[in-house]
């Protein structure tokens, strides 16, 4: 009998232990949850309050920071990037996004190219969407990046700022294949009026008659947007030093995107033919 009772007082005080550790935990656990719950809602709060008091200007002025931050925190920033656009369907906001951008990390030229001459016809639309997503992006701050838009020789320049930080042209294949078929021709009427020799006509001589025309720096980054695995006559004179950056699409490109391709530019080793 008395095994009985200190069997029974044993199970007792075992589970009076229990009792007391399932308390202890609870008790533990659901005051971390609430400072987790109250942690989350204030957070939300704070979030929502510096939001309302940042505003878009706010926002505008946050974003400028860290995109010239990016572009002072890169090893390398290109000269010029050549954004090509291999589709069929063209989103103008998401081209002059990635203009603006690329202003805002410190790039001095933009070339805009499409193989059906697109962006060509409509240089006037692009250009203003381009002025326009400058003034949305970039707000007060805009006129510090001012930019120059060019165009062909025979035709007018549409909008030129002599401080200008950023140059952007407009191309289309007639800007690629044609210019070397006219440099050719031009060597060729050269030597049919003994002006020049065939011995005179090298490399050189040619890449000099392509830079008449062309008037900036070769391109250092292409920026191909589209599931075509080509080029499309972009410039096949100039991007032959170029590094060639694909992705799938411009619509609804981030500017994580372009930030990204700009970091793989850095990291690329360019060995110039060595």
């Amino acid at each position: 009998m008395a095994v009985l009772y200190e069997m029974a007082w044993r199970v007792l005080y075992a589970l009076l232990h229990l009792q007391r550790a399932l308390i202890t935990w609870f008790r533990v656990h659901i005051w971390r949850w609430k400072r987790a719950v109250v942690a989350l809602l204030l957070t939300l709060a704070l979030g929502f309050h510096n939001q309302k008091k940042t505003g878009p200007v706010g926002k505008r002025v946050t974003r400028r920071v860290r995109w010239g931050a990016d572009g002072r925190a890169l090893e390398k920033v290109p000269l010029h990037v050549g954004i090509l656009i291999a589709e069929d369907e063209i989103h103008y906001t998401d081209v002059a996004n990635l203009v603006v951008w690329c202003m805002a990390v410190g790039i001095s030229y933009v070339s805009v190219y499409d193989n059906q001459g697109v962006f060509r016809r409509n240089n006037s639309r692009l250009m203003e969407e381009i002025l326009k997503q400058q003034q949305d992006l970039l707000g007060m701050d805009s006129s510090k990046y001012s930019v120059e838009f060019l165009k062909n020789k025979k035709d007018k320049q549409e909008h030129q700022v002599l401080s200008c930080q950023s140059v952007v042209k407009v191309l289309s294949p007639d800007d690629g294949q044609l210019s070397i078929v006219k440099a050719a021709q031009q060597l060729c009427k050269a030597v049919e009026q003994k002006e020049k020799t065939s011995k005179d006509i090298d490399v050189t001589l040619l890449d000099s008659l392509l830079r008449e025309s062309h008037n900036r720096p070769d391109p250092d980054l292409v920026l191909k947007f589209g599931p075509v695995e080509s080029t499309l006559g972009f410039l096949p004179w100039h991007i032959r030093l170029a590094e060639i950056i694909s992705l799938p699409s411009h619509i609804n490109v981030s500017y994580d995107d372009l930030h990204g391709a700009l970091q793989r530019y850095t990291r690329c080793e360019q060995r110039l033919g060595k």
